[in-house]
């Protein structure tokens, strides 16, 4: 099963595919930790990554498909995984696609997560305070949710196009979504 997580910066993406991934035993799998681990381990697609990072510039996205499909192509992602933010934009959705094909293998699904702005600027501020972080101004998260309509938005209607489109309401408690996300991936567990 390979499930793709989408939604805007604060919608709770990442806290819905780490518990999922706990329940169905597969890795949570974010383009972060993946450039953190290149960078640690110094490899050539680190240090690639690494120039353009160090040059205040976006990893171009070959670039960074590369550093995903490296990764999805370890021995523990051989069950399916689950994609946390990525693909980014249309271009690396493209890009996965053609990759994953490649490996005669295609996205399970793409779960979406919307939320009210209100509630996503409400939900950052407050982890900003809980963590600490002096980054998430009201300014900064506009900011954020403006790029994530132009740059990331596009995949909704894309991967609608390709069926695969599983959409959530995000408002609630964390059990409660989890409970919606529960039911779509049982189905298409079902369906296997």
């Amino acid at each position: 099963m390979i499930l793709v997580f989408l939604g805007p910066p604060g919608v709770g993406k990442g806290t819905q595919a780490a518990k999922l991934a706990d329940d169905l035993k597969l890795p949570h799998i974010s383009t972060g930790a993946i450039f953190r681990d290149h960078l640690k381990r110094e490899t050539e697609l680190g240090k690639k990554a690494k120039s353009y990072m160090d040059a205040g510039n976006l990893v171009p996205d070959e670039l960074t498909v590369s550093m995903v499909m490296d990764r999805l192509g370890q021995p523990d992602c051989d069950a399916g995984y689950i994609l946390d933010g990525f693909p980014r934009n249309l271009k690396q959705g493209e890009e996965l696609d053609k990759a994953l094909q490649a490996r005669g293998e295609s996205i399970t699904a793409a779960l979406n997560f919307d939320a009210p702005r209100s509630v996503l600027v409400d939900r950052i501020a407050g982890r900003a305070e809980k963590e600490g972080r002096k980054d998430d101004t009201p300014e900064t998260v506009k900011n954020r949710l403006e790029v994530y309509d132009a740059e990331t938005g596009p995949l909704t209607p894309w991967a609608d196009g390709k069926r695969i489109l599983h959409s959530f309401d995000a408002q609630g408690t964390v059990d409660e979504i989890y409970a919606r996300v529960k039911v779509v991936v049982e189905g298409l567990k079902a369906g296997d």
